[in-house]
């Protein structure tokens, strides 16, 4: 097992104070908070203390914060529930969107009967949406839906999501973002991003898995993907994960409080690592992009990716090929291809995500191991050709 964990953006180790805040929940106090007894109602505390938390972090209200099981599936809440409340019409997101958001997005275009009409905003090279080109895709075809994620996932580089929503309101869109890899990493506000909806996730933030938000508008209309005893305002049934939901309180709590503290530290490492990268001759991408701090999406000529990554791992490494949510469906990543990289080293991508409990000795210790690495890989092809 690698002793060195620079996987991040997949997934985060639970912090000790989330821990400790959840344990009570599985036994002491383990009632169902829709029950009228003690039991039941010291778990609806725990959860309205917890929706007032991840509410805090964002600038919102806490009726605002719809709970859900995951990221993938507010996500799907806002674009299956909102078409389901609309006419069909022009659905625009970006081309390098999360599969959570493509996948439902490209659903409701080959629906039968009434589907909508998908549009994607393209990127630049450096994988920002070009605002521009997006505004004038807005005039041609005034949307109804509108989802840009805030930061993404495999390059980190952040998008002028408020730019776009604005030009979006004009329409009378209702507008989106996924916000999972910019909360704890760079503030997050609601308002500021002038959106109607926006999707956090616990796990990302040193909670646990399986606990997850959809920030919602309050003049935002939704049909529930499931529906049950009318739970989180009619939005999701189904009894609540009380300790999930407590520990992603108290995750949204932390991260707020140790932002700029993350921020400053991370990229002190993220820097040591790029400029020893870039000395070995590599691609950093997005690097030209304001990026969040902690993530570096690199390749190194003619080194394939899921190589590099298993040699990482058995020197003690632990790293990413792109986005471990497609790691399933092997082959160039679609925000490379959205990108315009070329194929041949989009297969030579490696991410790196890292996290406040990572040390400069282990940037260089990292370094290290990826230089012997590349040189015994190179050595090997050159014998294979002799």
């Amino acid at each position: 097992m690698s002793s060195v964990y620079f996987d991040h953006n997949a997934t985060t180790r639970i912090d000790d104070a989330v821990l400790d805040a959840m344990l009570p929940y599985f036994q002491q106090e383990f009632g169902n908070a829709s029950s009228r007894h003690g039991y039941g109602i010291q778990a609806r505390r725990a959860i309205d203390q917890a929706r007032r938390q991840v509410a805090e972090a964002v600038g919102v209200q806490p009726v605002q914060v719809i709970f859900t099981s995951g990221g993938s599936e507010a996500n799907n809440l806002f674009i299956r529930g909102a078409a389901d409340n609309l006419k069909p019409g022009h659905l625009f997101i970006s081309a390098i969107e999360h599969p959570c958001v493509l996948k439902p997005a490209q659903a409701l275009s080959r629906r039968s009967g009434e589907p909508w009409n998908l549009q994607q905003f393209c990127v630049d090279p450096a994988g920002r949406v070009d605002v521009e080109a997006a505004g004038l895709a807005l005039q041609q075809h005034p949307p109804r839906l509108v989802s840009v994620m805030l930061a993404n996932n495999e390059t980190g580089v952040i998008q002028n999501v408020a730019a776009i929503a604005e030009m979006a309101r004009v329409h009378g869109a209702y507008i989106h973002t996924d916000a999972i890899q910019g909360l704890g990493k760079i503030p997050v506000d609601f308002a500021a991003l002038n959106v109607h909806a926006m999707t956090l996730s616990a796990h990302k933030i040193n909670g646990p898995k399986g606990a997850a938000a959809l920030i919602v508008d309050k003049r935002l209309l939704l049909k529930p993907l499931i529906y049950g005893g009318g739970h989180e305002n009619g939005l999701r049934s189904g009894t609540e994960n009380v300790p999930a939901i407590v520990g992603f309180g108290v995750a949204c709590s932390l991260a707020q409080a140790r932002t700029a503290e993350t921020t400053h530290h991370v990229s002190g490492l993220r820097d040591r690592l790029e400029t020893g990268l870039i000395g070995m001759g590599a691609t950093i991408f997005g690097r030209e992009a304001t990026r969040i701090p902690n993530t570096c999406y690199f390749a190194l000529p003619e080194i394939e990716g899921d190589t590099l990554v298993v040699k990482l791992d058995k020197a003690g490494f632990a790293v990413a090929a792109g986005a471990a949510c497609s790691s399933v469906n092997p082959g160039q990543s679609h925000v490379l291809g959205a990108m315009q990289v070329d194929p041949m080293l989009a297969r030579c991508a490696v991410r790196v995500s890292l996290g406040r409990d990572n040390t400069m000795q282990q940037i260089d210790d990292f370094l290290h191991a990826t230089q012997r690495i590349v040189t015994e890989l190179k050595q090997m092809s050159s014998l294979s050709f002799q």
